[in-house]
């Protein structure tokens, strides 16, 4: 599978990895994960920065993989997974869920692979859970707002059935097709 490797210190080299075990990276670590990429004549740590997919199979076509620079934070959004039940959903209330992965400032050895939201915090309509309300892993900081929203509680909005009737015969239809008149 054709690759790219790129960085601050590193020229953007195309590389070709296996499809396996990329595939395993992926599937066993997700995403937002850091790895050692050997054969370039060093050793490096990469993390996956894009993977385009097959749209039939979903099976990776090329990836770009972005070096770390030795000692510096890197810059990733970290998927967001929901747990928990909420009373408010459980009593007709619609969860919404904001945002769906949190961009977030850390060591690539503390980079969490994803963020555990609990919804059991929602537990009337109006509840909301923010950024900071999120009990982030050490040494990981979130690039957004304390008070942006992740999730919330909303009240299911019923429309109502409206009882006016339409007077069709005050409908003008107009004619279209061969006029019978001109023909004869």
């Amino acid at each position: 599978m054709p690759a790219v490797v790129y960085g601050p210190k590193q020229e953007a080299t195309p590389i070709s990895l296996s499809v396996a075990e990329f595939t395993k990276i992926l599937r066993d670590e997700g995403e937002s994960t850091v790895f050692d990429l050997e054969g370039l004549g060093k050793s490096m740590q990469v993390l996956i920065h894009d993977v385009d997919r097959d749209p039939v199979t979903n099976v990776p076509r090329h990836a770009d993989l972005y070096a770390i620079e030795k000692g510096a934070k890197v810059e990733v959004s970290v998927p967001l997974t929901f747990v928990g039940e909420s009373m408010a959903v459980k009593t007709g209330a619609n969860l919404v869920k904001v945002l769906h992965e949190l961009p977030v400032e850390c060591a690539p050895a503390d980079l969490p692979h994803e963020i555990e939201v609990d919804v059991a915090a929602l537990a009337a309509v109006g509840d909301q859970i923010a950024v900071g309300d999120l009990t982030l892993p050490k040494g990981v900081i979130a690039q957004v707002e304390a008070e942006d929203v992740v999730a919330l509680a909303q009240e299911v909005a019923v429309e109502e059935e409206s009882t006016e009737s339409v007077d069709m015969s005050a409908i003008e239809v107009e004619k279209k097709g061969k006029d019978e008149e001109a023909e004869a």
